[in-house]
């Protein structure tokens, strides 16, 4: 894996801790899963469009 022993990874795990502390990992964590779904999902190579349709009436009632 990129050259990485078992005692680098140790480091850069022991590193991530210390700059980021135990409390932020899950967060950190959740957020890497979702990015690689999203880009996974984006790289599949379905294009998916969202298109919403605003009515004139909309306008006036927010302003």
């Amino acid at each position: 894996m990129f050259g990485f022993g078992m005692p680098e990874l140790i480091i850069i795990l022991v590193i991530v801790l210390v700059v980021f502390g135990a409390g932020r990992l899950p967060e950190i964590g959740g957020a890497l899963g979702k990015s690689i779904r999203n880009f996974k999902k984006a790289s599949s190579g379905k294009e998916e469009i969202e298109i919403k349709a605003s009515r004139p009436d909309d306008d006036n009632k927010k302003g």
